[in-house]
């Protein structure tokens, strides 16, 4: 039998994107140690800075995770002290979320890394293709939106 290499996986998109999202949240990792930040972590708090009094449905919704998945990510910004969740005055089951002074501070202190992150990823482009791979990005995650397991929707307002 002859041996066969695997140049027909390495071209696949999907192992491509996995392979990308795989390098992405390591970059990201070196860049938050000192804030000891995920990504999830930090999407969560991005949202609940620009959205406050946000929910948590509406928060999964944002970022693309099951409510379960949003619900043990709040737990532990909560337990750091990052985020509070207070009572809805339209709904008493409702919990909404607000950022702390110290979860404004980290996310802060985190833009730079952040910025970093994304550096990182586009360096390989040369600088004329970097906005084009991000436009693509955007449209391919746009018109398969539907298609994710907990397809984004943007939260109303802001």
């Amino acid at each position: 039998m002859a041996k066969r290499n695997l140049e027909d996986l390495y071209a696949r998109p999907g192992f491509l994107l996995r392979r990308a999202h795989q390098i992405a949240v390591g970059i990201f990792a070196e860049e938050c140690a000192s804030l000891g930040l995920t990504p999830p972590q930090h999407s969560t708090l991005m949202v609940i800075e620009r959205h406050p009094g946000i929910d948590q449905a509406a928060l999964a919704r944002a970022i693309g995770f099951d409510r379960a998945t949003v619900g043990q990510v709040l737990e532990g910004l909560e337990r750091r002290g990052l985020l509070r969740r207070d009572g809805s005055a339209e709904d008493k089951r409702r919990k909404t979320l607000v950022l702390t002074p110290e979860g404004r501070a980290v996310l802060r202190n985190a833009a730079g890394a952040a910025w970093r992150t994304s550096e990182r990823l586009l360096a390989p482009l040369p600088a004329r293709e970097r906005r084009r791979f991000v436009e693509l990005l955007a449209k391919l995650t746009g018109a398969l939106n539907e298609s994710s397991r907990s397809p984004v929707s943007k939260p109303p307002g802001r």
